[in-house]
């Protein structure tokens, strides 16, 4: 087999790397009581697409810092006779909510789906939080000059609760049968929701991003889109004097350490010749996981569609209907 990385037989031991901040639990839970705090002021815009069976709407959100923050929602026409399952979905770095047609599919089976876009990407959420320092090449380090509150992915971390909260008060949705799916930077989104949100019941996701960001440097593979680390450290501590530090600070965002909080079951899709999110910080979150947890492996792809993992991701969500 191909190896970019440690052997698999290490992989399935590998922990992270990254130091994990002494109050990160209470950095957390602080976070949540903020946003406990904040009026959503949710608000319903029809839009042009629609479909037979289903009533496809965007929403707009108030998140921390006053953001206004979007996602799509599609939902069942066709009443049922008690509330359903549900899915919040997340997409990958630099990108936008999940196309309609592919909520569509949940939809058909009597889900509730939304699917969030990530602030300041390619979709509608502002990203209005001022920060000090640097902002170039990347979110990663958005903040990473100011206090930890005002790190951009902690505030994106917050917005994929607050989104499973607002589907968990839907009249069409049981709070207790919602899962949350997503690949790359959406995969990592979806460890997030569910370590924040502990009603989450499923998880799918698929070669993390935001993981284990000291093994990422460590393994010289700080760059497409983690390359806002390497230039961070080249313009603003070419010396590396406050490196222990900057990856401290780091680890309030780094989902390998947000895992452990999962109450939800996991179905994860680990790629062993990815050179943009490696393995070894695909495992780090995977094996940090409490909870019950399955996975599937591809030896031979990286970061890149993969054979079987969409119907497998789909079968594992159904499950949800049955719970």
């Amino acid at each position: 087999m191909p190896v970019i990385d440690k052997p698999l037989h290490e992989l399935l031991e590998y922990h992270s790397s990254n130091p994990k901040p002494a109050d990160f639990n209470a950095f957390w839970d602080r976070g949540l009581t903020e946003l406990k705090a904040i009026d959503p002021q949710i608000a319903y815009t029809e839009v042009a697409f629609q479909a037979p069976y289903a009533k496809c709407q965007s929403i707009h959100f108030t998140g921390t810092g006053d953001a206004r923050v979007h996602a799509k929602l599609a939902t069942p026409l066709k009443a049922s006779a008690k509330p359903g399952p549900a899915l919040v979905m997340f997409h990958g770095y630099s990108g936008a909510s999940a196309n309609w047609t592919d909520m569509l599919a949940y939809v058909a089976a009597g889900y509730t789906v939304a699917a969030l876009d990530c602030r300041g990407q390619g979709g509608q959420s502002e990203d209005i939080v001022p920060t000090k320092g640097n902002t170039l090449h990347g979110h990663i380090i958005k903040g990473l000059d100011d206090a930890p509150e005002k790190m951009y992915y902690r505030n994106v971390f917050l917005d994929t609760a607050r989104l499973a909260q607002i589907v968990m008060t839907m009249d069409t949705v049981d709070a207790d049968r919602v899962g949350a799916m997503g690949g790359s930077q959406g995969g990592a989104l979806a460890l997030a929701c569910g370590a924040l949100e502990p009603r989450i019941q499923r998880i799918y996701s698929q070669y993390p991003f935001l993981s284990d960001y000291k093994r990422v440097w460590n393994m010289d593979l700080d760059q497409n889109a983690y390359v806002g680390l390497r230039d961070y450290f080249r313009r603003f501590d070419p010396l590396h004097q406050r490196e222990d530090a900057i990856f401290e600070k780091l680890g309030y965002i780094d989902v390998s350490h947000l895992s452990a909080r999962i109450q939800a079951e996991v179905l994860m899709g680990i790629t062993l010749m990815d050179n943009i999110c490696p393995p070894s910080t695909q495992f780090a979150a995977f094996n940090a996981i409490q909870s019950p947890k399955h996975k599937l492996i591809y030896p031979d792809f990286g970061h890149e569609a993969l054979p079987g993992a969409p119907e497998a991701s789909f079968k594992f969500m159904m499950g949800l209907a049955s719970l």
